[in-house]
């Protein structure tokens, strides 16, 4: 059986989640594209550090992740203040995100234990 790999899956349900919730709420297009284009990156990124060149380029993938998934929080937290989206709907997904975030942050230490005993 093959193991399960959590952050992978969930860096897809953000993508799918934050693609549906453009899709049905009335979000003005800058917000949508810049949005999706982010937690699409958290996505893609995630799953390019699955075959990595070196611990090095996973590691640069799992920053970019990181990144994008603040950015992703930052479009959420605007989305909320604007009143397009309720607090429990925030809250949920800014919850998937800090998730993902921890993950990332997690990883990227050990990978960074890693290269260092390389050295």
């Amino acid at each position: 059986m093959a193991k399960r790999n959590l952050l992978l899956e969930y860096s897809e349900e953000l993508a799918v989640k934050i693609a549906k919730l453009c899709n049905e709420y009335k979000i003005d297009s800058n917000t949508v594209f810049q949005i999706k284009k982010s937690s699409s990156s958290v996505f893609a990124n995630i799953t390019e550090a699955q075959y990595p060149q070196s611990l090095a380029d996973m590691h640069s993938k799992f920053e970019i992740a990181r990144k994008e998934c603040t950015e992703t929080e930052s479009w959420l937290k605007l989305i909320f203040a604007s009143g397009v989206i309720d607090e429990p709907t925030f809250r949920s997904y800014r919850n998937l995100c800090g998730r993902i975030r921890r993950m990332l942050t997690a990883s990227c230490i050990t990978i960074e234990k890693k290269i260092e005993e390389k050295k």
